[in-house]
């Protein structure tokens, strides 16, 4: 399984997701890599901070890999030999680092906050994957919705906003929750610090619809027979 969370409009939460959902594939017992792909370099300042606040003798579990670079789809399959699952945290901006990542995934996902500016953002993220798909037709992409504030009429709409789009969007939402930005601050997943609040409950759905996208061997299923 290779995973990009990718839109060219920063402050979605692609990093948040992309720790998360690595962390939660990793304690199903798959062999996770998470790359960071991110100039900024968010989820290597993540990895960072877990590492610091590990007791002695504790391992991560799943390492975290800085590689902002073009030739990601070049250097992946030597990347992956050793993982069942590899999640991408893209950069904020359409650019060749982000083609490359496309072209390194099997799926795309691709956060949209209930905005009118994130929805009009994703037609540039679109526009790229179709190219991508010119090359790679076996690549798939989806909308998830980040940081839904609850009871608001946006939040509420965001699902019709973005029907007209040429991809489908996953079932989970993921809500602004506290708990996101507190677990990051020390390096953890809401999954391991909070695993009986709302946030894990979200996160734990949101993998399981992922899990379901791909077979058992890990390759994804088309469209039209999932």
């Amino acid at each position: 399984m290779r995973i990009a969370f990718l839109n060219q409009k920063g402050g979605v939460g692609k990093t948040t997701l992309a720790v998360n959902v690595a962390d939660g594939i990793a304690r199903r017992g798959k062999r996770t890599l998470l790359i960071d792909a991110d100039p900024q370099g968010s989820a290597i300042e993540w990895a960072s901070a877990r590492a610091a606040n590990l007791e002695d003798g504790e391992n991560a579990s799943f390492p975290v890999v800085g590689l902002p670079a073009n030739f990601i789809h070049k250097e992946l399959p030597a990347l992956a030999r050793d993982y069942d699952c590899v999640i991408i945290d893209g950069p904020p901006r359409v650019n060749k680092v982000s083609a490359a990542a496309i072209q390194a995934s099997d799926l795309v996902i691709i956060p949209v906050q209930p905005s009118p500016y994130d929805i009009w953002a994703a037609d540039e993220i679109i526009s790229l994957i179709e190219q991508s798909k010119a090359i790679r037709p076996e690549i798939e992409a989806v909308f998830v919705v980040n940081r839904k504030i609850t009871k608001t009429a946006l939040g509420n709409a965001i699902g019709d906003a973005l029907i007209d789009y040429p991809l489908p969007v996953l079932e989970t939402e993921i809500c602004q929750r506290v708990a996101f930005a507190e677990t990051a601050s020390r390096g953890q997943s809401v999954l391991e610090a909070v695993p009986r609040q709302r946030a894990a409950k979200e996160i734990t759905k949101l993998i399981s619809e992922i899990m379901e996208l791909f077979d058992e061997q890990g390759c994804l299923i088309p469209w039209h027979t999932a």
